[in-house]
């Protein structure tokens, strides 16, 4: 029996694991009570900076395994395990997971982004994507979700968001309505714009300041073009837009200011 078991090298075996064994527990309690607090920072530290709070549970959950594994490898390394070895091989599954799912790594990153600095919100009317017109339904950590006015969902990917051009069209509570109407070379301007001032004065959602204005746009080849520009409210920007479109048009036609089309005078000589 003395050839497989020795009393001294078992006492030998615990006196040179048992301090490896009590410092391994007590780094495991104290590191995952340290984790626990710092995520409790860092969410204090996201509310307080209002972040999205769709992303602050993924961030604080994120610094807390993070930390973990921190501490994992240090009682493995308190063992006399090679840590670097570890460190190798997360880093080299990293790397895979990272060059396997490159576009959603992409659209995920992207998501952060939106959600984090806020180029726009919930029920803004935006142009993201390249063109893609809508009021924003939702903002996903993948995808942008776009209502169109007709009805329409786009679900556009946060990395085509972040590379192309964010305007937000009604995030800033009021807006200018962007109009131009043109009028025939032989028709009174002042006239013109005192019509376009009062149909807009008919308007219930222009606002008084700043004050509406018209101003001769362009001489284009077939008409003379008179732009404005009234202020609203930022949810009442199509129905300004349409209202002045329709009504335009008719006291136009009262007054005989004609809308011109493009022509071309042809003179023959005999």
């Amino acid at each position: 029996m003395e050839k497989y078991f020795s009393f001294e090298k078992l006492v030998e075996l615990i006196t040179l694991y048992t301090p490896k064994v009590i410092g391994a527990v007590l780094t495991l309690i104290i590191g995952f009570w340290l984790a626990g607090f710092i995520t409790k920072i860092v969410k204090r530290v996201l509310a307080k900076r209002n972040v999205d709070e769709s992303v602050r549970p993924f961030l604080a959950s994120l610094v807390n395994v993070a930390i973990k594994i921190m501490v994992l490898i240090a009682v493995a390394g308190m063992f006399g395990v090679e840590t670097t070895s570890f460190v190798a091989i997360f880093g080299a599954l990293a790397f895979a997971i990272g060059m396997a799912l490159q576009g959603s790594l992409a659209h995920f990153a992207s998501g952060i982004l939106l959600l984090t600095f806020k180029p726009y919100r919930v029920g803004d009317l935006v142009e993201i994507g390249g063109g893609k017109t809508g009021k924003v339904e939702e903002i996903q950590i993948f995808n942008t979700v776009l209502s169109t006015l007709d009805n329409k969902r786009i679900i556009v990917p946060n990395s085509v968001v972040t590379n192309n051009v964010i305007t937000n069209i009604s995030g800033q509570d009021t807006i200018g309505v962007e109009l131009t109407f043109g009028i025939g070379y032989n028709d009174d301007i002042d006239k013109a714009r005192n019509i376009i001032l009062n149909v807009g004065k008919e308007c219930k959602y222009i606002l008084d300041e700043p004050a509406q204005a018209v101003v001769v746009s362009e001489l284009g080849d077939s008409s003379v073009n008179l732009a404005t520009r009234p202020f609203v409210k930022s949810e009442h920007y199509w129905d300004t837009y349409f209202f002045m479109q329709e009504n335009v048009k008719k006291a136009f036609d009262r007054e005989g200011i004609s809308i011109p089309f493009p022509q071309m005078d042809v003179h023959m000589d005999k």
